[in-house]
C-alpha cells in the first residue's frame, strides 16, 4: 500500500519501550486520535543519522507538544535494542516502537529495496488521517528537520 495525504493509514499495535525510562510499552495508533501525531520510521538503532534524528526530535519535544503533537518512533529492532540505544543518550522523550516483522512499515509503504526500512516521517491530523508525509528513497541520509515539522503542525491548527 502506498499512502497519500488524506488517507487513513493502517492501524497498528506495537510493543516497544518508553524512550525515557526503557520500560515496556504497548502503543495502539488508534489511541492517539484527537491530537496530531508525528510518526517517524527510522532504519536502525545506533546509526548516526537515526541517532541525530531522534535526538533532534527529543530535544524539541516541548515545541512539538506546544502544538499538541505526540511523537512515535518505529524501527525494526527489538525493544531490548531500543532500550540499549536510548539509555546512554539519556533517553528520548517518546516511545521507541518495534516492528520486527516489518509488517507496519510494509502496510504504510515504507519498505524499499530488499525490504529495508525507508526513513519516512508522517504527520497525522487529529482525525488520524495523513496530513503530510516525506519518504526517503532508501534508508536516507537526511531526515525531516524539526522546523519543517513545526511548520506542518502549525498549519493544522
Amino acid at each position: 500500500m502506498s499512502l497519500a495525504v488524506g488517507d487513513l493509514p493502517p492501524s497498528f499495535c506495537l510493543e516497544g519501550v518508553d524512550g525515557t525510562t526503557g520500560e515496556p510499552v504497548t502503543v495502539e495508533l488508534d489511541s492517539t486520535r484527537g491530537s496530531p501525531v508525528v510518526v517517524a520510521f527510522y532504519p536502525a538503532d545506533d546509526s548516526p543519522v537515526c541517532t541525530a534524528q531522534l535526538s533532534d526530535y527529543s530535544a524539541s519535544i516541548a515545541s512539538l507538544h506546544d502544538l499538541g503533537a505526540q511523537v512515535l518512533a518505529i524501527s525494526p529492532q527489538s525493544p531490548r535494542s531500543h532500550a540499549a540505544f536510548a539509555a546512554p543518550r539519556g533517553g528520548f522523550e517518546f516511545p521507541l516502537l518495534s516492528d520486527e516483522d516489518r509488517s507496519v512499515a510494509a502496510s504504510w509503504g515504507n519498505l524499499g529495496l530488499l525490504d529495508l526500512y525507508r526513513r519516512s516521517t508522517f504527520v497525522l491530523g487529529a482525525d488520524g488521517r495523513v496530513a503530510w508525509m516525506h519518504r526517503s528513497v532508501g534508508p536516507g541520509l537526511t531526515y525531516t528537520p524539526v522546523p519543517e515539522l513545526l511548520e506542518v503542525l502549525e498549519g493544522l491548527r
